[in-house]
């Protein structure tokens, strides 16, 4: 979760885990800590209701969350401390495979240490991906808000969007600090921006919102992929189908993190169909396909016997 921006549109669910880089925590950690009475064997505290925890994986280990969140727990008692990370770690984990479940977790996490920057921003991803826009836009600004950091802009702006503000998405972004945020999460903000003038049915600006220096990008980076996805995808609805079929093709040639399902769509602007054959992929017309699976009736007949000529 750390250092993404959570990709900065909804078209895609595939998003990223792991966590990147802030600023150390300014507040000293406490040194007087009181360790509750009734921990689980898992190391939390019981609840009933509301404030029960979700069941912890048995490998969510606070060593495994990044150094700098772990230095941002220190402000916590250190019991508290562990207990949150191992919530982090957790959400962490289920955020591609299990939003919801991921979600659970940061959920709680928050309950318990609602004033640390990492938290607040492990819940508002979390809460973004499961579609809970207003929730993930309170989390989010409240993580901009403890860490300073713009690095939250593109979901601030696309949960605008869910709400049904294009107008006010467009707003964020027009103010966000361009120069200060690096190009992956400037191309975030241009396929926000897009996809509000699409939400405002401004398809050649969604267009011109999208051409920019990275169009040329050949490096294989998720945010490319997901530039190229999105300039294909309004290229298509444009009825640019042949200008489509190339950015979708470069889109799936740089996706080595399967962020966009821009095969599947190259696929079906040719006409043909993504079929598993065991371990292989391979891109087939389906009727031909479906024939070619079929061994013809004469193979199957056995030999002549020559001794009976």
């Amino acid at each position: 979760m750390r250092g993404k921006s959570g990709q900065g549109r909804r078209s895609s669910r595939k998003k990223e885990a792991g966590y990147g880089d802030r600023p150390e925590p300014t507040t000293p950690s406490p040194s007087r800590e009181k360790q509750p009475e009734n921990l689980t064997s898992g190391g939390e505290t019981a609840g009933t209701g509301k404030d029960a925890a979700p069941q912890l994986p048995k490998n969510a280990h606070p060593h495994r969350l990044d150094l700098e969140i772990r230095k941002e727990l220190r402000t916590l008692p250190k019991f508290l401390a562990e207990l949150v990370a191992r919530h982090l770690v957790a959400a962490g984990d289920f955020l591609n495979e299990d939003p919801e479940r991921a979600y659970q977790h940061a959920l709680y996490a928050r309950r318990k240490a609602s004033r640390v920057g990492a938290v607040r921003e492990a819940a508002g991803i979390a809460a973004y991906l499961t579609g809970r826009w207003q929730e993930a836009l309170s989390d989010l600004r409240a993580a901009r808000r403890i860490t300073g950091q713009d690095i939250y802009l593109p979901m601030i702006a696309d949960c605008e969007r869910g709400l049904g503000r294009p107008e006010r998405a467009l707003e964020i972004i027009r103010e966000a600090p361009i120069d200060e945020l690096d190009v992956a999460h400037q191309v975030e903000l241009r396929i926000v921006a897009s996809g509000a003038r699409r939400d405002m049915g401004d398809l050649q600006g969604a267009l011109v919102e999208l051409q920019c220096p990275q169009l040329k990008e050949h490096r294989a980076r998720p945010w490319v992929a997901r530039l190229f996805y999105a300039y294909a995808d309004v290229l298509e609805e444009l009825g640019r189908k042949g200008e489509a079929r190339e950015y979708f093709s470069r889109a799936s040639a740089v996706d080595r993190e399967g962020v966009t399902d821009a095969d599947e769509r190259l696929a079906a602007l040719e006409g043909l169909e993504i079929v598993d054959v065991g371990d292989d992929v391979v891109w087939s017309d389906a009727e031909d396909f479906a024939l070619s699976a079929v061994e013809p009736e004469e193979s199957k007949a056995p030999a002549a016997d020559s001794s009976d000529q």
